[in-house]
């Protein structure tokens, strides 16, 4: 099984250290990418598209951050399907337990699902069984 790419779009960096941790000892993903707002991970999506550099299999992404928030991540995302030659699954970390937020991820084809913050191992290790 050939390992994969993820990376964690989030504002909090406690948060990042600790899923990044959980993330490690699941020994599934060769490369582990934190970004702090969805501004930072677009930029580097479309640094990696443009240098034709390896792509995340997997992105967790947060709804509440400051400059982008994770829909308007999803909206500039959708903008650069045309130019990803591969499917990058993401799902909502979230701490948020709002009904609408879950509808709303249920409208993006890329969203394969919504997690609950605290992320665990096991749900680590679901996601990255998810092909």
């Amino acid at each position: 099984m050939t390992k994969k790419k993820i990376w964690v779009i989030d504002d909090d960096a406690i948060y990042q250290i600790i899923v990044t941790k959980i993330i490690q000892k699941t020994n599934l993903f060769s490369v582990t990418s934190s970004f702090y707002d969805g501004k930072d991970g677009i930029e580097a999506l479309i640094h990696a598209i443009e240098n034709k550099e390896p792509l995340p299999d997997i992105i967790l992404l947060d709804i509440n951050m400051p400059v982008m928030d994770g829909w308007e991540f999803m909206e500039e995302m959708e903008k650069l399907k045309p130019l990803i030659n591969q499917h990058i699954a993401v799902y909502i970390s979230s701490s948020s337990i709002a009904i609408e937020d879950k509808n709303k991820s249920k409208t993006y084809a890329s969203i394969l699902g919504y997690l609950s913050k605290p992320i665990t191992k096991n749900d680590i290790e679901l996601i990255a069984s998810n092909d």
